[in-house]
């Protein structure tokens, strides 16, 4: 696959640059272009990222970022099962426990939520760093979910990382799933509160938190041109006439 001219290799993480100097320089360099490819594309287009993940994969299948970088590919393609392969595959090479929630979240793309909730219960939960156990949290409660354990996903979530008032970067997410599971639920007034409380905290615009909570607002965006061939896109109360200012807050 083609790779541009202004990709050198040079811009992966040091750690992945070491773990590929066992391997011949000019072989190094190529599987390193290769990675830098997946890392840019995996969000805007994870299929061409899977393709430069296996590049990456015929050529130094032995390296640990290699796999994990092939399970992320896999992942955001929603091949689960070739993923959870990778990770298990990172996982013995270099005995960390970090892919554990992601490895988890396989099984339930893999329609396996009671497994997910075994991983969720395991001894390895205790070794994650804070991000890591958060995001083991929001895999159960997913799984819960999946199991149409509604109150129990709602109960999953609540721990002290979710009643904090200081931002992290997992905060968002977590606020977020909170207020889905309650809305899920019936729980409407509670969904906005921490749906607003999403919003808040999400500083990079990770969720749709913002676009929840207009819906339960009752608002929604207007694409148009006005009479003047501007763009309208003024939030308009549903089922209305009235232009709802987004700064006013609620309109009730």
């Amino acid at each position: 696959m083609p790779i541009p001219d202004d990709v050198t290799g040079e811009e992966i993480d040091k750690d992945v640059r070491q773990e590929l100097q066992s391997l011949p320089k000019t072989l190094a360099d190529d599987v390193a272009r290769n990675l830098v490819m997946v890392a840019r594309l995996l969000d805007e287009d994870p299929e061409a990222a899977y393709g430069y993940s296996k590049v990456a994969l015929r050529l130094a299948s032995r390296v640990a970022a290699v796999r994990e970088a092939g399970g992320f590919a896999a992942y955001a393609n929603q091949k689960y099962g070739e993923a959870l392969a990778e990770f298990r595959a990172a996982r013995r090479m270099t005995g960390s426990v970090e892919l554990w929630p992601v490895m988890a979240d396989c099984e339930r793309g893999l329609g396996r939520p009671e497994k997910a909730l075994d991983m969720a219960g395991a001894p390895e939960v205790q070794k994650l760093d804070k991000a890591g156990q958060v995001e083991m949290r929001l895999v159960a409660a997913g799984a819960r979910r999946d199991m149409g354990q509604l109150d129990a996903a709602i109960v999953t979530l609540q721990s002290p990382e979710l009643a904090s008032n200081s931002v992290q970067p997992w905060t968002a997410r977590l606020r977020y799933a909170y207020a889905d599971a309650l809305l899920a639920a019936g729980r409407e007034r509670e969904a906005r509160e921490w749906f607003a409380k999403a919003v808040e905290s999400d500083r990079d615009g990770s969720t749709d938190a913002s676009d929840r909570l207009a819906e339960l607002d009752g608002v929604e965006f207007m694409d148009a041109l006005d009479e003047g061939g501007h763009e309208d896109d003024a939030p308009r109360e549903i089922g209305g006439d009235d232009v709802v200012d987004a700064e006013d807050g609620d309109k009730d």
